[in-house]
């Protein structure tokens, strides 16, 4: 295991952070444990000092070890190794290693880096100095090449089977992103994009290409603040104003038009995707594991919960005389109760679902009519699937030469899927109402648009 002493914490720089983590990335000499990598550190609330980790999607307190207790290593490289590897091929996923901290150490770092990072960041939390185990992974973004991440969101139109009258129509014609972006548009939240998601996980060449011009337009409009494209130069993160420092440098950047450089931009990368398995991965990871829609699962709740001997005695009126107008109470989707138990998965309940998932038994699943023996596994299912709706994706390519054919040669690190955490049961019910949300909207909406899932059974 390296050890963080090893390097000084001038040679590191502040890349990124989010509600758990905070990212730096290595620029010291050189040093074959740390060339190409970024440090992942716990943050801990300012002024409570309480570690945040973000073991499933929500935030978790959680102590640090005792003084001759052994710090357990950060739980995202366990769940890496033991789950997500077993779904996506290796090469396809960032490299995670633990190293050895010192608080001395992330003092000094976090007195150099600490005004780089977003002021209203600085008053919320900061670095964990009291953790004695990080995160070493593959620097992505940071090397001699362009990088471009992309957050593809929802791969498919869900079955009809499970859909209630009112959204069948809906959701069955417009993709959930398209209807989102309806939704937040109108709301003033954010710009409109032409981006569909069906699109780019169509796998043909035509609407790929549609669908990175969509990206990129909305990259452009937005100022480069829309959350779905992102692209990186020798690890800067580029504005649309400094689109000429995506080419290389044999180009005469002056000459180069906005135009030649954003279909430049295109063809690399839809020749990258077209020759790399990620995007086909993820659609069909997305689709089996989400194959009752919110909507279906959340039938299965109320039906399993209302067949608990519990419920029925405690709501026995409702049973006894019905009255056809008022059903008996449930509790929230994912809300454990006196009824019905919903734990929060660890890692073992993830290996054990995987287990089963990768197996026979869920192709002999009854889709149409799920049992409720059954609920505990449709339920982690579709956690599973929010999490290859939510990653993202970094393409690394070459720099561009407009009007040269680029070779292209998929090698471990051109393709690389990130963001795989684990969601959280108790984000069900927010998803629930989210979901009915999204298509009371658009149902109203005076015109729908109709997107092609090229990989539905229905098309």
């Amino acid at each position: 295991m390296a050890s963080i002493v090893n390097t000084d914490p001038k040679d590191w720089r502040y890349v990124s952070e989010g509600g758990a983590t905070i990212v730096f990335s290595y620029h010291g000499p050189p040093n074959p444990d740390f060339d190409g990598t970024v440090l992942r550190l716990r943050k801990a609330l300012v002024p409570s000092l309480k570690s945040v980790v973000k073991i499933r999607d929500g935030e978790v307190y959680k102590p640090h070890a005792q003084d001759g207790e052994e710090e357990p290593d950060d739980p995202t490289i366990e769940y890496q190794t033991k789950c997500m590897a077993k779904l996506i091929p290796p090469e396809h996923l960032p490299r995670l290693e633990t190293v050895k901290l010192d608080q001395e150490w992330l003092q000094r770092l976090a007195q150099l880096e600490n005004l780089k990072r977003p002021e209203a960041r600085r008053e919320k939390d900061g670095i964990d100095v009291d953790r004695r185990k990080g995160v070493l992974a593959t620097d992505l973004v940071g090397g001699n090449w362009l990088a471009v991440e992309i957050k593809p969101k929802w791969a498919f139109l869900p079955s009809p089977a499970h859909l209630s009258e009112e959204t069948n129509s809906v959701k069955t014609q417009t993709c959930r992103f398209c209807m989102h972006n309806h939704l937040r548009k109108s709301s003033g939240e954010i710009i409109e994009m032409n981006y569909c998601p069906l699109d780019l996980f169509s796998g043909d060449e035509a609407r790929i290409t549609k669908a990175i011009h969509g990206l990129w337009d909305a990259w452009t409009e937005s100022g480069g603040t829309v959350n779905n494209l992102k692209v990186f130069a020798k690890g800067k993160t580029l504005r649309p104003t400094e689109t000429p420092l995506m080419l290389a440098t044999s180009v005469d950047a002056s000459s180069a038009t906005t135009k030649q450089i954003r279909d430049a931009f295109t063809s690399a990368l839809v020749r990258t995707l077209t020759k790399a398995p990620v995007l086909g991965i993820l659609s069909r990871l997305q689709r089996t594991l989400d194959v009752l829609d919110i909507e279906g699962l959340s039938k299965l709740w109320k039906k399993t919960e209302r067949a608990a001997p519990l419920y029925r005695t405690t709501f026995e009126s409702f049973f006894v005389q019905p009255d056809g107008t008022s059903p008996p109470p449930t509790t929230p989707l994912g809300v454990s109760s006196l009824f019905l138990s919903s734990p929060e998965p660890a890692i073992p309940d993830w290996v054990d679902f995987l287990g089963t998932y990768l197996s026979p038994f869920s192709s002999q699943l009854d889709y149409s009519n799920p049992e409720p023996e059954n609920l505990r596994y449709y339920l982690l299912a579709y956690l599973l699937s929010a999490t290859f709706k939510d990653c993202s994706i970094i393409v690394r390519l070459d720099f561009l030469q407009p009007g040269v054919e680029p070779k292209i040669e998929v090698k471990p690190n051109t393709v690389t899927v990130i963001d795989l955490d684990p969601k959280s049961m108790d984000k069900l019910r927010g998803w629930e109402k989210l979901d009915k949300e999204i298509a009371g909207a658009y149902s109203t909406a005076s015109s729908r648009k109709t997107c092609i899932d090229a990989f539905s059974s229905s098309t």
